[in-house]
């Protein structure tokens, strides 16, 4: 019997050509990298997961995440809410113009009123100056006795109990008050670290409208649009893993039913 041919297959249209290979230069020898243990130095990563951050850090990270957690009363979740940032600017432009005097300035002038009462022999008269009171017992009296004309609080008092009722205290008594972001942003005001809160009580007559106009925009942008935020309880937001378990939990009593 004849040995029967094989015949070859007809290659198929669509098969891919093989790609040609790039020429390699001679010149360039390849250098892998293993990252292997005590091999090639390893390349830099994000290590601050796994960075023992300083405790002051940790508490305020740790005291963030509580207040989201756990149900905050009203009394304490009104400070959540602060001044949007345009009237705030414009807050702490007016405050700026009524700065205390600092203790150099403050020696300045004294050694110049003794200065002209030398020279003069009488007393020189001065008039009173136009600042902003700060002091938590201060502003309490000046509240007390209406003498205040607008009280700006800080949000992050602490510990909060030194303000927590400055605010019911001004609506009881009638006096604006608005509620702004950092004690050290009120510090700088008044040339300390820190204030809890400092509160106008006159302006020279330049200045009388444009704190009229600024009571004016807290009164229709904070007070009143706060004022359903002011009686409500804040907290109770759970973490993703925990509306996940949450969620499971739901759906498992669901499908047994």
């Amino acid at each position: 019997m004849a040995p029967v041919k094989k015949s070859k297959v007809a290659p198929s249209p669509y098969a891919k050509k093989a790609a040609s290979k790039a020429p390699v230069n001679p010149l360039i020898e390849k250098t892998p990298k293993n990252f292997g243990v005590g091999q090639d130095v390893q390349p830099i990563k994000d290590l601050s997961r796994y960075v023992k951050w300083p405790e002051y850090v940790r508490l305020q990270r740790q005291r963030k995440i509580l207040n989201l957690r756990l149900k905050v009363p009203p009394a304490l979740n009104q400070f959540t809410q602060v001044l949007d940032k345009n009237t705030a600017t414009q807050l702490f432009k007016l405050a700026n113009k009524y700065r205390p005097e600092t203790r150099i300035e403050k020696k300045e002038r004294l050694t110049a009123a003794a200065a002209a009462q030398v020279e003069k022999g009488a007393k020189a008269e001065t008039k009173k100056p136009f600042v902003v009171k700060y002091g938590i017992n201060h502003i309490t009296a000046l509240v007390e006795a209406k003498k205040a004309s607008l009280v700006v609080i800080a949000d992050d008092v602490d510990p909060i109990e030194v303000v927590v009722w400055l605010p019911a205290l001004c609506r009881k008594m009638g006096i604006p008050y608005v509620i702004v972001k950092g004690k050290a942003r009120l510090g700088t005001v008044v040339h300390k670290k820190t204030a809890t809160a400092i509160a106008f009580t006159e302006t020279r007559a330049e200045d009388k409208a444009e704190l009229a106009s600024l009571v004016s925009a807290i009164q229709s942008n904070y007070i009143e649009k706060n004022e359903s935020a002011r009686k409500s309880w804040g907290g109770g937001i759970m973490g993703f893993k925990s509306n996940n378990k949450t969620t499971k939990r739901a759906n498992a009593v669901k499908n047994s039913l």
